[in-house]
């Protein structure tokens, strides 16, 4: 089906591990009354976006592979906007390095859907 051997050969997975943990370090410094709410939001988000890539990635087609991407872009978009609300809440003060990551990582997502689709 492809020519990598596993999904932590895909830079896109690689980029979205790194995402989580950042996203870690991050929602620490939230209030401790968001720990059920914002918090547990943004790392399920966040989580979703490696899970679901390695997931495709195991399945036996491109069109299974590519249906677990766009669900890595939903969750993508999901994070993105828990971003926004934090900011708007005074969590997060500069959130440009989270949000170039999720602008990367949303590029190498539809590139890779549309190599699968060729």
């Amino acid at each position: 089906m492809s020519t990598y051997k596993s999904h932590k050969d895909l830079d896109v997975w690689k980029r979205s591990i790194e995402l989580v943990s950042d996203i870690y370090v991050l929602v620490k410094a939230f209030p401790d009354d968001e720990k059920f709410g914002m918090i547990s939001q943004m790392r399920r988000a966040a989580v979703s976006i490696p899970a679901n890539i390695a997931e495709g990635a195991g399945r036996q087609s491109k069109k299974e592979f590519a249906q677990f991407l766009y669900v890595a872009l939903g969750s993508l978009a999901e994070l993105d906007t828990h971003i926004v609300i934090a900011q708007k809440q005074g969590y997060v003060k500069d959130a440009f390095k989270i949000e170039q990551e999720i602008t990367d990582i949303k590029k190498m997502l539809n590139g890779l859907i549309f190599s699968l689709k060729r």
